[in-house]
């Protein structure tokens, strides 16, 4: 299991992160028992991409206190709509989050350039949850993938270490599409980084290439969830695009 590392640079400077942090940490320790291992792959300084699976509301609560108490600042993705409204808009701006463009134009990729750009100035990390969304899949494993993390991930001039991290337990706090369960207090939920996924047969960020890097982060993201659950994940991913709001079987995905 990871041990607490010593804070980064981001963390130790006064920000809205610390009343923030002050108050979902003590709260999320009543539903969780986080454990941490493989903290050793999200690095201490400069710029990444964490890419989650996901399969709970409440599990991207569990990844940032996971990534607070291993040093760093958690910060997402969010929609760029979500930054014009009052307050909520100027939260989201005071903690570094990340607006995203959903439409696939020319001035969405410029505006992903410049994400990715400014976090590498910055020297900050960002969470992406490559699938979107809940995953469809029945058991709960990974789904197919979208490009949104990869695509910030290679915009930049050297491409950020994508971590992928999976975590298991958190349905039983928050069942996917259910209710939040308060009883019985501190359930374990285990978090798993692995090392960076090797980028290096990706150079550009063509369509073609962004869908074989995803699939390339879901492969070790299943990996990682497989070894939480000591299951083998299955060989195909939950194609979203092929089976509609269905719930059984499986395609290629």
């Amino acid at each position: 299991m990871s041990a607490r590392r010593r804070a980064s640079a981001e963390k130790r400077t006064p920000s809205v992160f610390w009343p923030a942090a002050a108050i979902v940490v003590p709260a999320t320790g009543w539903f969780a028992r986080i454990e941490i291992e493989g903290g050793e792959h999200l690095p201490q300084e400069g710029s990444y991409v964490l890419a989650p699976n996901h399969y709970s509301e409440f599990d991207p609560i569990i990844i940032a206190v996971a990534t607070w108490r291993l040093g760093r600042a958690p910060r997402f993705m969010a929609k760029e709509s979500l930054f014009r409204v009052p307050v909520l808009g100027w939260l989201l701006r005071a903690t570094g989050m990340v607006p995203v463009a959903r439409a696939s134009t020319s001035a969405a990729a410029k505006q992903t350039l410049a994400a990715s750009n400014a976090l590498v100035a910055a020297g900050r990390g960002v969470i992406v949850y490559p699938e979107g969304s809940l995953t469809r899949d029945p058991d709960m494993w990974p789904m197919r993938g979208k490009t949104g993390a990869m695509r910030l991930a290679l915009a930049a001039s050297e491409p950020l270490p994508v971590i992928p991290v999976a975590t298991w337990g958190v349905q039983q706090i928050l069942p996917r599409y259910g209710k939040l369960r308060f009883w019985p207090p501190r359930r374990r939920v285990r978090v798993l980084l692995g090392p960076p996924v090797d980028l290096s047969a990706y150079t550009d960020t063509t369509p073609s290439t962004l869908v074989a890097a995803t699939d390339a982060v879901m492969r070790d993201i299943s990996v990682l969830l497989g070894r939480l659950r000591d299951e083998d994940p299955p060989a195909e991913r939950w194609n979203p695009s092929q089976h509609g709001q269905k719930e059984t079987g499986r395609l290629d995905s």
